[in-house]
């Protein structure tokens, strides 16, 4: 496994998300919200964005437990080397990171639907908000086991 981009990021997670509302509506975002959790830390970054299919709404979630996990496995196997151990494993730098990372792929995924090369739709796919819950269509996905993607004519065989 590589080590995680931005582990070492000072950036606060609320910065990140400032950085991201600027990058979605530089790219015509009509709404934007942040969830938070009860500690007062950005959860979630929900928007509505115009797609081929008209205005649709997506939530990308920070996964901080994920990025916590993950640094620790990281520093296990002894991968991570900047700070100390106690800094670059915990909590307060998992959240800052986890968001960092989602910022690299928004950008990234945003770059490629301003050369044309994919639609929004298409890009933020699993992000996509398909019910009045605000639930993702990989939470949908998830929930039914991978059914949600039982396409005519691709059932399974028996």
């Amino acid at each position: 496994m590589a080590v995680p981009v931005n582990y070492t990021t000072k950036i606060s997670a609320v910065q990140t998300v400032a950085e991201m509302q600027a990058l979605l509506a530089g790219h015509g975002a009509r709404r934007i919200s942040v969830d938070y959790d009860a500690s007062g830390v950005p959860s979630a970054l929900d928007f509505v964005l115009e797609t081929p299919h008209g205005q649709r709404g997506f939530s990308l979630p920070a996964s901080v437990d994920r990025m916590e996990a993950l640094l620790r496995s990281e520093e296990k196997a002894g991968r991570l080397k900047s700070g100390s151990k106690a800094e670059r494993t915990s909590r307060a730098q998992a959240e800052p990171v986890a968001w960092r990372v989602m910022k690299t792929w928004l950008e990234a995924q945003l770059a490629l639907v301003a050369a044309r090369m994919i639609d929004v739709d298409q890009a933020l796919l699993a992000f996509l908000q398909v019910d009045s819950t605000g639930r993702t269509l990989y939470e949908v996905y998830k929930e039914r086991e991978g059914a949600a993607l039982q396409l005519p004519g691709n059932e399974p065989r028996s």
